[in-house]
């Protein structure tokens, strides 16, 4: 199997993707790096989104079932993802700031006019510069209208290595769409209210519920960064530590940004989600987290 090989980084506030063996640089501010042209080979490849955010993540060293998921609120951390080429999943990444935003450029991603669509996994960046909501709305506003999960959260900033869209300091979204029919998920919001382990533990199990198999599953979590210990009376690690009682085999992956994007919604087979208004995806001070099952 050919593999799709992505590198999240953290070094200087930088919460990167990368393609595993890239050359590695060092940037003095948080950045996101788009996807970028390798040729038509390692395009086949690879999948390269490069995404900035706090220097706060969650993870499970090594992405092994038998070890407890970590949030990592101090210091410097990173993960990889290494997802194979499989029969029937389609992985998209994209890339949007203002210029190239577009009808035909949602549809070439797979967000628009695709039926198979299930999973988006969507990151803005500079979400506090003028007109960057109306931008990101103007993303959302097919998805929330879609049957497919969106999860995600907000970022500082963008670096890219083209020149076609918006340079440096301009607000943007970059992400990944997973396509396929045997492709499920479910995501639940912790909203302001879940502030103890037992208030968690009630919002995580909502995402049990949704009966989402464990094999070939990925957990993500998408925290604002006051949350952590800062948001459980200086206990750490709640909410990791939540997922996995309720998921003892999921490995779990995210980061503390600065704002999230998801709802309560659950996409399988044989269930069709309602339409959800844009504003009812966006929160802050709330932490989404998400079952991903590839089939």
């Amino acid at each position: 199997m050919r593999p799709h090989s992505v590198e999240i980084e953290i070094r200087s506030k930088t919460l990167a993707f990368r393609p595993v063996g890239a050359k590695r640089r060092v940037h003095k501010a948080a950045s996101i790096t788009s996807p970028c042209s390798t040729g038509p080979a390692n395009e086949r490849l690879l999948r390269t989104v490069l995404i900035s955010g706090e220097e706060e993540i969650a993870m499970t060293p090594g992405g092994c079932s038998s070890s407890p998921p970590q949030e990592h609120q101090e210091g410097e951390a990173g993960f990889a993802l290494m997802f194979p080429s499989m029969d029937g999943v389609t992985m998209r990444p994209f890339h949007f700031c203002k210029q190239s935003l577009s009808q035909a450029a949602l549809e070439e991603a797979g967000l628009v006019g695709n039926p198979d669509l299930r999973v988006v996994l969507l990151f803005g960046y500079e979400a506090f510069k003028s007109g960057a909501a109306r931008f990101l709305n103007k993303v959302l506003e097919p998805l929330a209208q879609s049957n497919a999960l969106v999860a995600g959260g907000h970022v500082e900033n963008v670096f890219t290595h083209t020149r076609e869209c918006c340079g440096r300091g301009s607000y943007g979204v970059v992400g990944l769409a997973l396509s396929g029919s045997q492709i499920q998920g479910a995501s639940v919001l912790l909203d302001q209210d879940v502030s103890s382990e037992k208030s968690a533990e009630v919002a995580v199990q909502r995402l049990k519920a949704a009966n989402i198999p464990e094999r070939n599953t990925l957990g993500f979590m998408f925290a604002c960064v006051g949350r952590g210990h800062n948001y459980y009376s200086g206990k750490r690690n709640v909410e990791a530590d939540t997922f996995r009682k309720v998921f003892p085999n999921t490995p779990l992956f995210g980061f503390f940004g600065n704002g999230e994007i998801g709802c309560d919604r659950i996409i399988t087979g044989n269930y069709t989600l309602t339409e959800t208004d844009t504003g009812s995806l966006q929160h802050g001070y709330t932490t989404v987290m998400t079952l991903v099952h590839l089939g």
